[in-house]
């Protein structure tokens, strides 16, 4: 089975930085894909960023010029980057990769558990 934790999550104030990562481990034959999305309080859970093997990333124009998301594949882990935080990035943050567990597979998509991240003065 595949398994994502998620660690860097917490408290900081506005204009303050936090780096998220997220870890893949299990039964992993290639990832096409890993991501970011969160959920504020009272809010739908949105898409943050998004990279594919290769690199290309994608962002929500909410955090783009903010927030840099990057892998390692060799770790099969994705980071976010996040700089100039304002309070109303503060939400849960949740990883997803788009993992194939073999090559007689198809992809299939994970999470993590979440982390908090709280922007306040």
């Amino acid at each position: 089975q595949v398994q994502l934790v998620e660690s860097g999550g917490g408290l900081v104030q506005p204009g303050g930085s936090l780096r998220l990562s997220c870890a893949a481990s299990g039964s992993i034959f290639s990832i096409a894909a890993m991501a970011w999305y969160r959920q504020g309080p009272g809010k739908q859970r949105e898409l943050v960023a998004t990279i594919t093997s290769g690199g290309s990333a994608n962002y929500a124009d909410s955090v783009k010029g903010r927030f840099t998301v990057s892998r390692d594949g060799a770790k099969n882990t994705v980071y976010l980057q996040m700089n100039s935080l304002k309070p109303e990035d503060t939400a849960v943050y949740y990883c997803n990769a788009r993992i194939q567990s073999s090559p007689t597979m198809w992809y299939s998509d994970y999470w993590g558990q979440g982390t908090q991240v709280t922007v306040s003065s």
